[in-house]
């Protein structure tokens, strides 16, 4: 899967406006404020969350995002038109294909309804593999080279983007950032 890196960064005029990216578009955090960015259709309004720059709508590709340090987060993709206002349902009949972490060590895939998900240890940095012709999304335990879930069977019609968010800040406790990470072939 990792000869089928790509190199993914945040696109700011999608962030929800109380998201800080990093000057190279590789980290997002949630910094508790609404900072004054244009209202557009692209950007996120209620839920803080964040897509990449770049779209794909076809082959194989796959990035790392380091997770450690936090109790919520949600990761994934996302089809290109879906809504990004008011409140979001994550489920691939909506367009998104995520898993995310609640409370620490809770981790689910958001697969409409959500399935639980047991994981022998915390996942510190997650990979996230699409093959788009074959209709699979699947999440991966990058230090303990596990497989997390898999999205199977699905149908691409549209482009799909990487989607992050950091979830909110909840007073500093959850403060550590999604920092997308370089993939290191060691195969």
């Amino acid at each position: 899967m990792k000869k089928f890196a790509v190199d993914v960064t945040l696109d700011p005029d999608s962030a929800h406006p109380n998201l800080i990216l990093s000057a190279d578009g590789k980290q997002v955090t949630d910094g508790d404020e609404q900072q004054n960015l244009p209202y557009t259709p692209e950007r996120f309004d209620e839920c803080v969350n964040v897509l990449g720059k770049q779209s794909f709508s076809s082959g194989r590709f796959y990035y790392e995002v380091q997770v450690s340090g936090k109790t919520k987060w949600e990761l994934g993709v996302v089809r290109e038109n879906i809504n990004r206002k008011g409140e979001i349902i994550l489920s691939p009949q909506n367009g998104f294909w995520t898993v995310v972490l609640r409370n620490e060590n809770q981790y689910w895939a958001c697969a409409g309804p959500s399935v639980p998900l047991t994981l022998r240890e915390k996942v510190e940095k997650v990979g996230v593999f699409v093959d788009y012709e074959e209709g699979l999304v699947s999440f991966y335990d990058v230090n303990s080279r596990s497989h997390i879930y898999s999205f199977t069977g699905q149908t691409f019609t549209h482009k799909l983007i990487p989607y992050f968010s950091p979830c909110f800040n909840e007073g500093g406790k959850n403060s550590a950032p999604l920092i997308i990470t370089p993939v290191f072939n060691t195969e």
